[in-house]
């Protein structure tokens, strides 16, 4: 069976891309300029430059043309990046992107929530349990980066700063928020998954609908065994995060 013909031309611009005869930034031919060297109508052209924008390869700008998308700059997340560090303010999401405090920013939205089945087992707690959901667009330098809904126990936290969004962003994160209120947490769980983003994923983190996610729960637990936080999920675009880990093996 012949190959549609907005795949052929799609896999062609791919590979000329790749190869570097179009480089970040740079504008590919025009629309008419496509439909005559690929000798097709408009219509599979444009659905090849559809496909190509929802990989995130290219993007179009009014009276700018199609130029090829600049490449995210990779970063590593590292096991170790929620220990402290002393110091300037940071937190693991300026660790992981390797910025100053001055370049990181946050929306948020703070709301009354409660523990539907799926949060009351990562809570290990019972369904319909009160909690503060917290929920967070982190920016680098202006650029969505991550996002998350974070979740704490309203008992932990009713009345004091942690629940109040003017506080944030806070430096040392969660961690030291529930030092605080005198929450000593030593051990951090985190499980990653992998996806094709959601619609208010890709316009959030300004992807395209082709650019996969990495997709992670993170559970805080205190020195006494209770789960004490949970972000469920955390969001990265997943073409530009290296999850990194260190593994010391006894002989």
């Amino acid at each position: 069976m012949a190959q549609p013909e907005y795949l052929r031309i799609a896999a062609d611009l791919r590979r000329r891309i790749s190869e570097g005869e179009w480089g970040p930034g740079d504008q590919i031919p025009t629309l008419p300029e496509l439909h005559a060297a690929y000798g097709v109508s408009e219509a599979p052209v444009r659905a090849a430059l559809r496909m190509l924008t929802n990989e995130g390869l290219i993007e179009s700008r009014a009276r700018a043309g199609t130029r090829v998308r600049p490449r995210p700059p990779v970063h590593r997340i590292a096991a170790d990046r929620y220990r402290t560090k002393p110091g300037a303010p940071s937190t693991a999401f300026t660790r992981d992107q390797g910025i100053g405090w001055s370049e990181y920013r946050l929306d948020k939205k703070f709301e009354k929530a409660e523990a539907d089945d799926e949060l009351a087992a990562l809570f290990e707690c019972e369904p319909g349990e009160e909690l503060l959901a917290r929920h967070f667009v982190f920016y680098d330098n202006d650029a969505p980066t991550q996002m998350s809904t974070s979740y704490v126990r309203w008992a932990d936290v009713a009345g004091t700063p942690v629940a109040d969004p003017i506080h944030e962003p806070w430096p040392g994160g969660t961690r030291a928020q529930l030092a605080t209120l005198g929450i000593r947490v030593t051990t951090i769980t985190e499980s990653f998954t992998a996806a094709m983003p959601t619609e208010s994923e890709a316009r959030t983190l300004r992807i395209g609908a082709g650019v996969p996610v990495l997709r992670y729960t993170r559970r805080h637990i205190a020195d006494t065994g209770r789960v004490v936080e949970v972000a469920h999920p955390i969001v990265r675009r997943g073409d530009s995060t290296i999850v990194d880990f260190r593994i010391e093996l006894d002989d």
